[in-house]
């Protein structure tokens, strides 16, 4: 630097004439303006052609981008970043000390003019160092320094790490040989504290030369962005029966915040007042920085919980402190759209296709109202996101069976619907009016929709269902509790139906808590059917006590017996009971009589059990099959091979029907078609692996076939009340739109009968009338077949 101060002498002799001479210096002060100005000439191009273009040349480098964006995984990424690190401190410390013998020299120039203030110099170099740096930024400049404060970063917090567990022993560790994750180096060989001391003295440079932020701000934010998202994913991914929230906020603080604290900080404090007033400016830029920190911890925090919110909502309640967490950050930031838009997405692709059951889809229905409720109270965001489960729902054929079966069935244990249905405190008729007139009662504490969610929902349509129970939520399903109860209905007579040795305790219960929820109207025909059931048992008492019967009877004979207009349709199947088996059935009925004076009973010969016993040579099994079963092994008796027409001729089965029935006894070993449509009784035992393979799934399907008549078939028979309505209509109107019968009926004829019915079910039952040639549609109309 000397020798370069006494070049520039002797190319000026009036510098080297008042260095030597000081009392000269006042006599040439327009003198000293013009070398003043020549030499800044020379200091422009000085740093414009020598210093800028040899602290850009370390920041030459052929690497792509993404190699720097993200953490060095493989021992190559972090050598990578470490000779960037030292390409970076070497570039620091080469401007360093041109910038000082620039400064120097302005300082000497200064004293000369007798300047005692060298700010306004100092503070000029500055501009012009920094806009010829700024101006020949290289295209990669970002990812030497985005190296150095990832190392920069790494170091600080693995110092930070080893000082808080400064009581530990690293034996272990040493003797594992796993390098330091600070410096990459051995443990016994780390340089942590060596590189940290390095790194402060890069940034004080940095700060000193007023470069720290316009050349590193963008890269450390992106760093720490980078640090956060990672900090999260790897401490908060999966865990939800815990809150993160808190100790997020707090490794923020302890950890980025303190390592931006000693980047702008990096001297320590001095006294004057300069100095003092600088750390004060840099203390309120990080605080700053912090606030905007804290919002991306919040939604970054959020929106990992958010595109996991599906496992939260399975695993509800015990996920509640992830959605504590998540209302947090809905409080600091509106992430409504995003809720509603990813869990409609993740819900779609996890349950709503056909690969999942009925029964799952329904429990994920029930588990999302539960968690999004409790995230939501305004049930905005639950209206939304459950559309497409109801409309879904809605177009699947057991999705009513499903959810009866849900609300009564328990005995696998406990479920969602059965458990709200055994709180009986849910609403009841008339609740949703209910709700209506509460929000207007209280409409001081009346809260608007969210905005920007307008067009996601229909606010009059769904404002009264938003504060609905979890049952009357599936029940709207089908927004009908009268399809829902036709069910139940079914559902109870299968059940009555296939238990021989019944307990009614507990359809009794559920039957007094469906009343609790929907009414005593639309359960009065099942009350009817459980009293059946208790009056069956006692005229099966009465009868097997009467002398005269229990003289004549050559079996026991079981009945129940039923009150046909309050139980559900039958399904049309029936049997031809062989004769002695028939008159037994008539000694029971006389017995009834007898008993009942007027009344009489219609068996219904395929539904119930049948307990028997049958010999085979040495062989005797007991069994209970159903009646069709046993009449069917019964004419065996007298013949020991059937062609399947004679026998469905016989039983008065159609053979289709029958040979499903004979499969039953094929799978025992009982019966072989030892001929295409020839059965045979096997007289002997045959061994297991002669026996011929039948379906499993066709010989156990009897036992899954209901006794009830399908819900297809129930609903023509209740529209079929209204036929001849439709023939007067037609009959004197000659052909009429299905809109205009079905606008015709619910106007004059559904009134007084009490059943429901939309346009699609009547189209479904005009079609079969069309089918059976009764109707006649051409032109989009309908006519009486000719």
């Amino acid at each position: 630097m000397e020798i370069v101060w006494s070049d520039f002498s002797e190319t000026c002799p009036i510098i080297k004439e008042c260095l030597e001479t000081p009392d000269l210096c006042s006599e040439s002060e327009e003198t000293w303006e013009y070398v003043y100005e020549v030499l800044w000439i020379e200091i422009g191009s000085f740093v414009r052609n020598k210093l800028t273009p040899s602290f850009w040349s370390c920041f030459k480098h052929t690497q792509t981008l993404s190699k720097f964006y993200r953490e060095g995984e493989t021992a190559d990424d972090l050598q990578l970043q470490y000779k960037l690190f030292t390409n970076f401190v070497n570039a620091v410390k080469g401007l360093d000390a041109y910038y000082q013998f620039v400064k120097s020299s302005l300082e000497k120039l200064d004293s000369i003019r007798k300047i005692t203030d060298h700010s306004p110099s100092l503070a000029k170099l500055n501009e012009l160092l920094r806009s010829s740096l700024l101006s020949q930024l290289p295209t990669n400049f970002n990812n030497v320094v985005f190296s150095f404060y990832s190392v920069s970063f790494r170091v600080f917090f693995n110092v930070h790490q080893t000082a808080d567990q400064a009581g530990q022993d690293n034996a272990d560790l040493e003797e594992s040989g796993i390098p330091c994750k600070g410096c990459n180096q051995e443990l016994e060989k780390c340089q942590c504290r060596a590189l940290l001391q390095t790194i402060n003295e890069v940034n004080q440079k940095l700060v000193d030369l007023e470069l720290l932020d316009r050349l590193a701000g963008q890269s450390m934010t992106f760093l720490v962005q980078l640090r956060i998202k990672d900090h999260i994913k790897n401490t908060c991914h999966g865990i939800f029966d815990r809150s993160h929230l808190k100790a997020l906020l707090t490794w923020l603080d302890d950890v980025v915040i303190s390592w931006l604290m000693q980047v702008f900080h990096s001297k320590s404090m001095a006294s004057d007042a300069m100095h003092i007033d600088d750390s004060s400016r840099t203390s309120d830029a990080i605080q700053s920085l912090k606030v905007k920190l804290t919002f991306y911890v919040y939604e970054n925090y959020a929106i990992s919980v958010i595109d996991q919110f599906f496992s939260i909502i399975i695993d509800f309640p015990d996920s509640i402190p992830a959605i504590e967490d998540l209302k947090i950050c809905m409080e600091k930031i509106n992430l409504r759209r995003q809720i509603i838009n990813t869990l409609k997405t993740s819900l779609e692709a996890r349950i709503l296709h056909p690969g999942v059951n009925t029964m799952d889809i329904l429990t994920g229905y029930v588990a999302a109202i539960k968690a999004i409720r409790y995230l939501d109270s305004s049930g905005v965001i639950l209206e939304t996101v459950t559309a497409p489960i109801k409309e879904y729902l809605r177009k699947r054929s057991d999705t009513v069976r499903c959810v009866v079966t849900s609300l009564t069935e328990t005995e696998s244990g406990p479920t969602d619907l059965s458990e709200e249905l055994a709180k009986g405190d849910a609403a009841k008729d008339g609740g949703t009016a209910g709700n209506v007139n509460d929000e207007l009662s209280n409409w001081e504490n009346w809260q608007p929709d969210p905005f920007g969610l307008e067009n996601s929902v229909q606010p009059r349509a769904v404002k009264t269902s938003r504060c609905a129970d979890i049952i009357s939520m599936v029940v709207d399903i089908y927004g009908s509790k009268e399809l829902f109860m036709s069910e139940y209905r079914n559902l109870l007579a299968d059940r009555l139906l296939t238990q021989l040795e019944f307990s009614p305790e507990k359809e009794i219960r559920n039957l007094e808590l469906l009343k609790l929820r929907f009414g005593e109207s639309l359960l009065h025909n099942c009350e009817v059917m459980l009293k059946d059931i208790a009056d069956s048992k006692r005229i099966n008492s009465h009868i097997h006590s009467d002398p005269k019967y229990v003289e004549q009877k050559q079996f026991d004979i079981s009945s129940l017996i039923i009150s046909a207009q309050f139980w559900p349709s039958f399904n049309k199947e029936s049997v031809e009971l062989p004769e002695p088996i028939a008159n037994e059935f008539q000694k029971y009925t006389k017995s009834y009589e007898e008993y009942k004076g007027n009344r009489t009973l219609n068996w219904r010969t395929v539904t119930g059990k049948v307990c028997i016993s049958i010999e085979l040579g040495e062989r005797v099994l007991d069994m209970t099959v159903a009646p069709t079963q046993a009449v069917i092994i019964y004419h065996f008796q007298t013949k020991s091979e059937w062609s399947l027409d004679d026998l469905s001729s016989l039983v008065k089965i159609p053979p289709s029907v029958l040979r499903r029935r004979m499969a039953f006894w094929q799978s025992h070993g009982i019966i072989v078609e030892s001929q295409p449509g020839v059965y045979k009784l096997i007289e002997d035992d045959i061994p297991k692996s002669q026996k011929l393979p039948i379906n499993e799934i066709i010989a156990e399907d009897e036992d899954n076939e209901s006794a009830m008549a399908s819900a297809s078939d129930q609903r023509e028979e209740e529209l079929q009340v209204f036929w001849s309505y439709i023939v007067g209509m037609l009959t004197n109107l000659d052909s009429l739109p299905i809109e205009r019968i079905h606008q015709m009926l619910k106007l004059f004829a559904s009134n007084g009968l009490g059943v429901e019915f939309t346009q699609d079910d009547l189209k479904d039952f005009l079609q079969r009338k069309v089918r059976d040639h009764k109707l006649i549609y051409s032109g989009g109309v309908y006519q009486l077949a000719k």
